[in-house]
């Protein structure tokens, strides 16, 4: 489910309005001042609230692109399902509608991260954790790859995670591409690829390439479902609904931060020794600012 499609069916809907018929207009000032209700009830309860016939809603789908009414609900009900998950609201965040309307977004995108964060990380099942952490650290190699927004993520996550599992390999390096750093992959290799809707033409060809060759496939991504064309060994789904017009990673960032604890718990002593030795390094060659004292 493509995280932006609710905002940008909204979007959308505020931009037609001068154009509807009185029906139709009524239709989308509902959706508009109403999202969650209208993702939450059947086509009979919202054409009631409207005023409308069912037969006007179907319209109103069609007119906005969709194949049917349910495929036009649908991103609002996802995003009422994922987006209630956090049930305690923080007195600050009260404290921060109050401020004006700035205010309110700052409210709005905040408690969104705390929700997906919370959703994210409930789906994530001990067993499954434990597979992953142990498919990585059985790996020959653990490739890693991601473009674009997911870059930023899978560069971090290699940045620590070698600390751990010197396996670990970033791809693509330079100006190659992630099939070319897959060229002598193979069974007993492992991939990890991170990918969110609207998934990157670039990633879907590496993992579809990475399971021909018999590399165990990870994903970090938003759905179990991704390509009819491959089929993964692990998903971590995450939850990346936001409160605007791209997806927020907050969720995937928090899953993927539980997969670090346990393969430095798991990695043992060769793991906090290598660590160590990082930081050693990088104090011998002074990689850190410290504030010089005030005589």
């Amino acid at each position: 489910m493509d995280p932006t499609l609710k905002n940008r069916t909204i979007s959308a809907l505020k931009r037609e309005i001068p154009d509807l018929s009185p029906r139709l207009k009524t239709v989308a000032k509902y959706i508009v001042d109403h999202p969650s209700d209208f993702g939450l009830d059947p086509i009979r309860e919202t054409a009631r609230k409207c005023g409308v016939s069912t037969y006007t809603l179907v319209r109103m789908s069609e007119r906005m692109g969709f194949s049917g009414y349910e495929e036009m609900r649908e991103p609002f009900r996802h995003a009422l399902v994922s987006s209630t998950a956090f049930v305690e609201r923080p007195e600050w965040v009260d404290a921060l509608r109050a401020r004006g309307e700035l205010g309110r977004v700052q409210a709005e995108a905040s408690v969104n991260t705390m929700a997906i964060v919370q959703r994210s990380l409930e789906r994530q099942t001990p067993e499954q954790m434990e597979r992953v952490a142990a498919m990585l650290l059985d790996g020959r190699n653990v490739y890693l790859t991601a473009v674009r927004a997911s870059y930023a993520m899978a560069y971090y996550f290699h940045y620590v995670g070698r600390m751990a599992l010197p396996s670990l390999q970033l791809i693509p390096r330079h100006m190659n591409s992630a099939i070319d750093e897959l060229n002598y992959a193979g069974p007993g290799d492992v991939m990890i690829a991170i990918t969110f809707t609207p998934y990157s033409r670039e990633t879907i060809e590496a993992c579809k390439f990475a399971r021909d060759r018999g590399v165990k496939l990870i994903m970090v991504s938003d759905s179990d479902v991704i390509s009819s064309e491959f089929t993964a060994d692990e998903t971590l789904v995450a939850s990346v609904i936001s409160t605007h017009h791209f997806g927020c990673y907050t969720g995937a960032m928090a899953i993927m931060e539980n997969l670090l604890a346990l393969l430095v718990k798991l990695g043992g002593k060769d793991a906090r020794q290598r660590i160590k030795s990082y930081e050693d390094l990088r104090k011998d060659n002074n990689a850190y600012w410290i504030a010089q004292k005030k005589h």
